[in-house]
């Protein structure tokens, strides 16, 4: 494979050397010739470049690292273009878990209505983003890790760009299940099913060697064996696991215990101040020129695993080999009984230059029902983002599984727009 050009929009955040680290280590499986950053925040900027640059020398990596504040300069020559961004920052994102609770609803950056802030923020970014590597690059590959990724890698694919959506809750699973059955993590295949932070395991596979096409069933050996282990990993009861027969991600908690966790999180900070002081920390330790790799403080910043994930994925997209990796991708009839243009989240065959969803057994009514409604909003969240007017945020919050009353959908709808009223040119 030759040496590719690979850029990151909003390389200026704290998460960059999570990424730096990851294309360090497994610079064998992804050789990178360039590496730009592109950020808008200078300062930000030349900080995470130094660290990125010491980052590479201490581990021997050639590539060389630039820095850009324009997109159009940035992406030139790129392969692939990562996109992470949090539009209003982690004092948004504090907003987003904090007036939901108002209503007495979740409080969370991606599920239910913040999660609907959220989207309605960062849509309209992303795609003039997205337009702006297009008019530039247009060969250029858009790698989506911005939240909600399913909603936004939809927008993206909608507008017709070459892009693919990449969460790390399959690849943190993948990990947790190897380390639990004392196997490399590469000979886990997952029977992974959903929507972005809706997914289900329905089953476990351990492969005889990572490349064999077939291999030994393993989940009811993980949920027997080690179902203690991973219920707390999940803060979900074991009970639900073994009654389920699958294991649902984190994020089902937020359904499956709905009115536990907004207890919990009235009692508790929210997660934007806990990452916020974590950031302060890691820029201090940025600043210090003797730093040459990733603090541990870094792991709690979140996003574990991400950079693994992202170095398959562009491997088998850029190289002359091939691979099964989960990503959010268009559905195009894979689960029959959504729409077409809904972005799901499956096992896919990524090879060079195209990615195919991998086709799935049917889903179960309990799961299938859920993955629908979710759709559903998913859908009118994305016309309140691209068309926005109060009652298309009604819509969607009033179609959300989490809200879906009428009192309550027209009580959110006005303290989301109240809170977000600077981001959203219609309000």
């Amino acid at each position: 494979m030759p040496a590719l050009k690979l850029a990151i929009v909003g390389g200026g955040s704290t998460y960059t050397p999570e990424l730096i680290d990851g294309f360090a280590r497994l610079r064998d499986t992804l050789p990178i010739g360039e590496l730009t950053l592109i950020d808008p925040a200078e300062d930000r900027l030349a900080l995470i470049a130094g660290l990125a640059r010491r980052i590479f020398a201490t581990q021997g990596h050639g590539a060389r690292i630039s820095t850009a504040t324009s997109i159009a300069a940035g992406v030139d020559g790129a392969d692939a273009v990562l996109v992470q961004l949090r539009i209003g920052g982690q004092a948004a994102r504090n907003s987003d878990e904090t007036w939901p609770l108002e209503c007495g609803c979740v409080g969370q950056e991606t599920t239910g209505a913040g999660g609907l802030a959220k989207a309605l923020r960062t849509v309209p970014v992303v795609l003039d983003i997205a337009e702006s590597i297009r008019r530039a690059n247009p060969d250029a590959w858009i790698i989506d890790f911005t939240n909600p990724v399913g909603i936004i890698t939809r927008a993206l694919l909608n507008a017709g760009h070459r892009a693919v959506g990449l969460c790390n809750v399959a690849i943190h699973l993948q990990r947790n299940f190897a380390a639990h059955l004392g196997v490399d993590p590469e000979l886990i295949r997952l029977d992974h099913v959903g929507l972005n932070h809706l997914t289900w395991e329905r089953g476990v596979t351990l492969l005889d060697h990572p490349a064999a096409a077939t291999g030994q069933e393993i989940l009811p050996k993980l949920l027997t064996d080690f179902g203690a282990e991973i219920a707390a990993d999940l803060r979900l009861p074991r009970s639900i696991l073994a009654q389920l027969g699958v294991v649902p991600s984190y994020y089902l908690r937020y359904f499956y215990q709905h009115d536990v966790v907004v207890e919990e999180m009235r009692a508790g900070g929210s997660r934007a101040a806990e990452v916020a002081e974590i950031e302060r920390q890691l820029l201090a330790m940025y600043a210090d020129p003797t730093l040459d790799h990733k603090p541990e403080l870094l792991a709690k910043r979140g996003g574990a695993f991400y950079s693994e994930a992202a170095v398959q994925l562009l491997a088998s997209l850029l190289g002359t080999g091939g691979g099964v990796q989960v990503v959010n991708v268009r559905n195009d009839n894979i689960l029959p009984f959504l729409p077409d243009d809904a972005v799901i989240e499956v096992q896919a065959q990524v090879d060079a230059g195209t990615i195919r969803a991998l086709p799935q057994r049917p889903v179960e009514p309990l799961f299938a029902g859920l993955i629908a409604h979710v759709t559903a909003y998913e859908d009118l969240a994305l016309r309140a983002a691209l068309d926005g007017s109060r009652d298309r945020v009604f819509d969607a919050l009033l179609a959300h599984p989490l809200v879906g009353q009428l009192e309550l959908a027209d009580r959110l709808t006005d303290r989301l727009i109240a809170h977000n009223r600077a981001y959203l040119s219609w309000a």
